[in-house]
C-alpha cells in the first residue's frame, strides 16, 4: 500500500493553510533559513535604494536645465550702453534697476537687436562705463521711466519657486528614511523589517549523504530526523523526540554541517544563527530577538533551530552583579531557557546548538527537559577522514595515481575542515601546474604546505645552513631511534613560515591514550635539535625556543595534570584555564610542580645528548644528505641514517618539529 504523506522534499514544496502562512525572516534579524515555503503572491517589493538614487539625480539634472533654459529664454539681452543711451534719449526706457555699472531695465516698446537681424528684445542688461559723464538720472526722470529697487529680470517661474520652497522638506524626509534604515539593520526588533526571500531549499540543503566521518553520531541524531518525519509514530508510544540536543566537539569537525543535514533529511524549515548576533549594546535588543527566532520556528513548525557557538550566551551565571554586556548576556540565556522550557514536546521545533566548550556552560542550559541530549563531534579516524575526502573530492578531477587510503592514513588528527581545504589546496595547485587531473603529488606538496608552511625564497649563510640542519637532524634521528615514537615522515631545510627548517612525524595508526614512556620520548625527540647544536657547537641557539615550548608543556602536563609525578602524586593541581591558587592549590605544590617539570626536562635534555653522541655518525650522515638535497623523505631519511622502518603506533596526530 503506498504511503499516503508526503515525501520531504514534496513536503517542502507544498503551500501550508491559509491562516498559518509564515512569516519570513525580516531583512536584518540575526538569523539565515531553509526550506521555508514562498511567501504567498512572491517576494514584496524590496527598496534599491541606488536606483532610487539614480533617478532623483536625474531628476535634478532636468529640473537644471529647464530653469537654465528658462532663464536663457526670458533673461534679458546684452545690449550696448550706446544702445541704451538712444533708448533713453527716445523715452523708450520704461523701468530700470541698477547695481554698480551694471544697468537692467524693460523698454516700452520692443526694439530690433543691434547687428541681430529679425531678432528683437524688450528686457535689456548693459554695463555703464566708468569714464562716462552723462546725466542719466536727470534723462530717465525726464522720460518718466521708473526706477526700481529690485531687478526686474530676476523673477523665477511658479514651478522653480515650488521646487524650492519645497527642498528643505525633501532634505528632512530623506534624512528620516534614512535613519530608519539604518535603526531597521542595528535593531530589527524595534522597528520591524522588510521580508526577504527565503533561500531556495532545492539548491543548498544537504542531507546525509554530504556528510561522513562520523557514522556514530548520524545513529544518535538519526532519531530527530524520524520524529520530525513521523511524529504520530512517537505519540502513539507516548514518547517524545529531546528538546533540544548539544553537539559539543573541536572546530571543524562538521558540528554545523550535521545540523543542516539533520533539517535536510527531514525535509523540514532550518533557521541558523550564531550565539554572538543576539548580544546589542541596548539591552533587552537580545532577548526580543530571540522570541522573534522562536516565534517564527512555531509558525512553520515542525522545524530546526541551530544556535552556533552557544557558549557566548550561554555561560555560566556568576553570583556577582552583571552590569553592562553581561547584563544583556544574562537576559538574552534567561530568555533561551524560558523559550525551550516552554515547549510541550508537540509544537514539532527542535533546538540544536553547537559548542567547543561544553564545560563553561550554565546548568540550567544542560539540564534535561532543555538540551536533553549531549553528542561528542570527535576528529576522524582513518576510515573516516577516507569518507570525508571521498565526499570532498565529487567534484574535483582526479588523476588514476591518487591513492585516498593513504592520503587518509598520513593525515591523522585532520578533521572534516581541514581535508575540505587539503583537497582544495590540492585543486590550485594542479590549476598552478597545469595539470589536466588533480594528481597524488598535488595532494601530497598540498599537505606540506598544510602542515609544514609556504616555503620562504630567502637564501641562507653556510653556516647557518649547517646549523639549522643539525638542528633537524637531530629531530629526526632521535624519532627514529625512540621506541615508540611516530614514524618521521619529512625533514626539510627549506625556510618555511616562520621557522628554518621543519621535521614531520605521523602516526601509523590513529591512538587515543598516551603513557609516561611515550610522553618522555616525545620530550626527548622535541629536545634534540638544541641537544644536536650542544653536542656539535657546544652552544645553543634561539631556534630551540618552539621546541622548549612543546617540552615544557607535555611536562607541566605530566606532572600537574595527569598524575605522572612520584613527588606530587596521583593529584591534578593545574586547571584547564585560570590561576591555579583560586582553585585551593598552595603555594608548596606549586614549588613542588616547578621542580618536577625541572627534573622531567634535564632528564630527558641528558637522555637526547647521550643516544646522539652514541650514534655521532648517523646524525652526521643525514646532516650531508640534507646540506645535497634540502629535503629528505621518510625512504630517503632511512636508508640514509642506515636504521630499518618501523610500524609502531603513534599519537593520533601529527607532530612538527621546527627551527625558529
Amino acid at each position: 500500500m503506498p504511503d499516503p504523506r508526503p515525501s520531504p522534499a514534496e513536503r517542502g514544496r507544498e503551500e501550508p493553510p491559509e491562516g498559518e502562512r509564515p512569516s519570513l525572516r525580516p531583512r536584518g534579524r540575526p538569523w539565515r533559513t531553509e526550506g521555508l515555503p514562498p511567501e504567498p503572491g512572491g517576494p514584496r517589493f524590496r527598496i534599491d535604494w541606488w536606483k532610487v538614487a539614480s533617478r532623483v539625480a536625474l531628476v535634478y539634472l532636468a529640473v537644471f536645465a529647464v530653469l537654465t533654459l528658462q532663464d536663457r529664454l526670458q533673461g534679458p539681452t546684452t545690449v550696448p550702453y550706446s544702445e541704451f543711451q538712444r533708448q533713453v534719449e527716445a523715452g523708450n526706457v520704461g523701468e530700470i534697476f541698477a547695481r554698480g555699472n551694471t544697468i537692467q531695465g524693460a523698454l516700452r516698446e520692443p526694439k530690433p537687436v543691434p547687428e541681430e537681424e529679425g531678432e528683437t528684445y524688450e528686457r535689456f542688461v548693459t554695463e555703464r562705463p566708468v569714464f562716462a559723464d552723462d546725466d542719466l538720472m536727470a534723462a530717465l526722470t525726464e522720460t518718466g521711466a521708473t526706477i526700481r529697487a529690485r531687478p526686474v529680470a530676476e523673477e523665477r517661474g511658479v514651478f522653480a519657486n515650488l521646487l524650492l520652497s519645497m527642498a528643505p522638506i525633501l532634505v528632512l524626509v530623506a534624512f528620516y528614511l534614512w535613519l530608519f534604515r539604518r535603526q531597521q539593520r542595528m535593531g530589527p526588533g524595534m522597528f520591524g523589517g522588510q521580508k526577504k526571500k527565503p533561500v531556495d531549499p532545492e539548491t543548498v540543503r544537504v542531507t546525509f549523504d554530504d556528510v561522513a566521518g562520523i557514522d556514530e553520531v548520524e545513529r544518535e541524531i538519526q532519531e530527530i530526523v524520524d520524529y520530525l518525519k513521523n511524529p504520530e509514530k512517537f505519540r502513539e508510544l507516548g514518547a517524545r523526540a529531546p528538546k533540544g540536543v548539544l553537539l559539543t566537539g573541536p572546530p571543524g569537525t562538521g558540528k554545523t554541517l550535521l545540523a543542516r543535514a539533520t533539517a535536510g533529511e527531514a525535509g523540514v524549515p532550518f533557521f541558523q544563527t550564531s550565539a554572538s548576533e543576539f548580544i546589542e549594546m541596548l539591552v533587552g535588543v537580545g532577548a526580543s530577538r530571540v522570541r522573534e527566532l522562536f516565534q517564527a520556528a512555531r509558525e512553520v513548525a515542525p522545524s530546526i533551530i541551530f544556535i552556533d557557538e552557544i557558549d557566548t550566551i550561554g555561560r555560566a551565571r556568576g553570583a556577582t552583579h552583571a552590569m553592562g554586556g553581561h547584563d544583556e548576556r544574562e537576559q538574552t540565556l534567561n530568555q533561551i531557557l524560558t523559550e525551550m522550557d516552554g515547549f510541550s514536546g508537540a509544537e514539532g521545533v527542535i533546538v540544536l546548538a553547537a559548542t567547543n566548550r561544553p564545560d563553561i556552560l550554565d546548568p540550567a542550559l544542560l539540564r534535561a527537559g532543555r538540551f536533553d541530549r549531549q553528542i561528542v563531534v570527535n576528529a576522524p579516524d582513518r576510515d573516516g577522514r577516507k569518507a570525508i575526502l571521498e565526499v570532498h573530492v565529487r567534484k574535483v578531477k582526479l588523476d588514476p595515481s591518487v591513492d585516498l587510503e593513504q592520503i587518509a592514513r598520513i593525515t591523522p588528527g585532520m578533521t572534516g575542515a581541514d581535508l575540505a581545504n587539503l583537497v582544495n589546496e590540492a585543486a590550485l595547485l594542479a590549476v598552478r601546474r597545469g595539470h589536466e587531473a588533480v594528481r597524488h603529488e598535488d595532494f601530497t606538496d598540498a599537505l606540506e604546505k598544510v602542515q609544514l608552511g609556504t616555503a620562504r625564497n630567502i637564501v641562507l649563510p653556510p653556516e647557518e645552513r649547517r646549523r639549522t640542519a643539525y638542528h633537524e637532524a637531530g629531530h629526526a634521528l632521535l624519532g627514529m631511534l625512540q621506541p615508540g615514537a611516530d614514524p618521521v615522515r619529512k625533514v626539510s631545510i627549506i625556510p618555511r613560515g616562520r621557522a628554518l627548517g621543519v621535521t614531520l612525524s605521523t602516526p601509523e595508526s590513529d591512538r587515543y591514550g598516551y603513557d609516561a614512556k611515550y610522553l618522555e620520548g616525545r620530550m626527548i625527540g622535541a629536545l634534540g635539535g638544541m641537544a644536536a647544536e650542544q653536542l656539535v657547537y657546544g652552544v645553543t641557539s634561539t631556534g630551540a625556543e618552539n621546541d622548549l615550548e612543546v617540552c615544557t608543556g607535555i611536562a607541566r602536563a605530566m606532572v600537574g595534570r595527569w598524575g605522572m609525578s612520584e613527588r606530587l602524586g596521583p593529584v591534578s593541581v593545574l586547571p584547564k584555564e585560570g590561576d591555579p591558587r583560586m582553585f585551593g592549590v598552595s603555594e608548596g605544590a606549586l614549588d613542588a610542580l616547578g621542580e618536577e617539570v625541572r627534573r622531567l626536562v634535564d632528564q630527558c635534555y641528558r637522555r637526547a645528548l647521550e643516544l646522539l653522541e652514541q650514534h655521532r655518525d648517523k646524525l652526521d650522515a643525514i646532516v650531508e644528505a640534507l646540506l645535497a638535497r634540502e629535503t629528505l623523505d621518510e625512504a630517503e631519511l632511512y636508508e640514509v641514517a642506515g636504521i630499518p622502518r618501523r610500524t609502531d603506533e603513534g599519537t593520533g596526530t601529527a607532530r612538527v618539529s621546527t627551527r625558529d
